[in-house]
C-alpha cells in the first residue's frame, strides 16, 4: 500500500491485501473507499494518520466490534467526539508481526556463518529481534527449537538447516514501545486483523519471549541514528540491518536518502542489509529483479538486490 496515495486509493489497496484474508477489513475498506462522507472525515486527519490499519485499530480500541458491520465502524467515526481522533493522533502502526521471521530467516542465514549482531530499523517493541528463539517450518521438517513459525515456499529458496545464532540485538524507532508495558502491548494486539486469532496468540508468545531479554532500542530517526548503531553493533559480530514495512512511512525523498545510506554502509563493509518492503517503496531494489507488475506483498532484498517476494505477515515466500 502506498501511503503517499490519496485516501480512497489507500483504502482500496488495503482491501485488496485483506481479500480472502480478512473479510471484515475487506468489506470496511472497500466501502470506505466509496463513501464520500467518510473520506471527507478521514481527509481532515494529517496525511500520515489516514492510513487504514491505524484508523481501523483505533475504532476497535474504542469498542467498534470486529468482525462486525461496516455501519458501526462508519457511525463511530462520523459521531466521534474527538476520542478516536486522539487515539489516532497518539498511536502508530507498529505491528511487529513476528510471522515475518519465517520469510526473513533465509536471508539472515545467507549472510554470515557466525553469530550476528541484528539491528532493526523501525523496531517498535523489538519482537522481531529474536529469530533464534523460534523454530521454522517451510514445508518439510522443522528447523530450530521454540514456537514454530511457518511459510509456504516456492522457488529456489536457500532454506537453512539451522537457525543463525544472534550475538547482539538492538534497533531504532521514533517511538520505541516498552515490551513490559501492558497498555502498549494491548495496542499491538488491536493492530492484528480481526479474524486472525492465531496471529494474536503468536504476538502474545513473542511478547513473552522478548520480556525475558528486552532489546536495546534507540529512540530517534533511523536516518540519523543507524550509522552509529551499526558501528556499536559491530563490536559483537557481523552486523545485519533489517526492516519490514518501515520505509513506507518515509517520504519519497527520505526513502531515496535511506537507500543511499544503506547502500553506502554495505559498500563500506559496515553491515549487510535485508529489506522487506512493498514493491514501490524502494524502487531501486525492486528494479534489480524481474518483479511482476502489480505484485502483492513485499520485495525481499539482500544488500540492495531483490531476491524474493514475501507475504506481508510471513505466510509465503516466493524466491526469484
Amino acid at each position: 500500500m502506498d501511503l503517499t496515495a490519496d485516501t480512497a486509493e489507500q483504502y482500496r489497496d488495503f482491501a485488496l491485501d485483506a481479500r480472502d484474508y480478512s473479510p471484515c477489513y475487506d468489506d470496511w475498506c472497500t466501502r470506505a473507499a466509496a463513501d464520500e462522507e467518510l473520506l471527507a472525515w478521514l481527509d481532515r486527519l494529517p496525511p500520515a494518520k489516514r492510513q487504514p490499519n491505524l484508523v481501523l485499530a483505533a475504532a476497535r480500541w474504542h469498542g467498534v466490534p470486529a468482525p462486525g458491520p461496516y455501519d458501526a465502524f462508519r457511525s463511530a467515526l462520523l459521531a466521534d467526539d474527538g476520542t478516536i481522533v486522539a487515539t489516532i493522533s497518539a498511536r502508530s502502526t507498529q505491528t511487529n508481526e513476528v510471522g515475518r521471521l519465517a520469510t526473513l530467516l533465509p536471508a539472515f542465514a545467507l549472510l554470515a556463518d557466525e553469530p550476528v549482531a541484528l539491528v532493526e530499523a523501525g523496531a517498535s517493541a523489538g519482537l522481531n529481534l529474536f529469530p533464534d528463539r523460534y523454530s521454522y517450518s517451510w514445508g518439510s521438517g522443522v528447523v530450530g527449537s521454540g514456537p514454530v513459525l511457518g511459510a509456504r515456499v516456492s522457488g529456489p529458496a536457500p532454506l537453512p538447516a539451522s537457525v543463525p545464532a544472534v550475538a547482539w540485538r538492538g534497533g531504532v524507532d521514533l517511538n520505541p514501545l516498552d515490551v513490559t508495558d501492558d497498555d502498549a502491548m494491548r495496542w499491538l494486539s488491536h493492530l492484528v486483523w480481526p479474524e486472525h486469532d492465531e496471529r494474536r496468540e503468536r504476538l502474545e508468545r513473542a511478547v513473552s519471549i522478548a520480556r525475558t531479554e528486552p532489546p536495546a532500542i534507540v529512540r530517534g530517526d533511523l536516518l540519523d541514528e543507524l550509522p552509529a548503531l551499526v558501528s556499536a553493533a559491530s563490536a559483537h559480530g557481523p552486523v545485519v540491518v533489517f526492516h519490514s514495512a518501515v520505509a513506507a512511512y518515509l517520504s519519497v525523498e527520505d526513502r531515496a536518502r535511506f537507500h543511499a545510506m544503506m547502500s553506502g554502509l554495505v559498500a563500506d563493509g559496515a553491515c549487510h542489509w535485508v529489506s522487506n518492503e512493498a514493491p514501490n517503496v524502494l524502487p531501486e531494489v525492486t528494479a534489480t529483479a524481474d518483479v511482476p507488475e502489480g505484485a502483492r506483498g513485499f520485495v525481499l532484498g539482500i544488500d540492495g538486490r531483490a531476491v524474493a517476494l514475501a507475504h506481508g505477515h510471513g505466510a509465503w515466500l516466493r524466491w526469484l
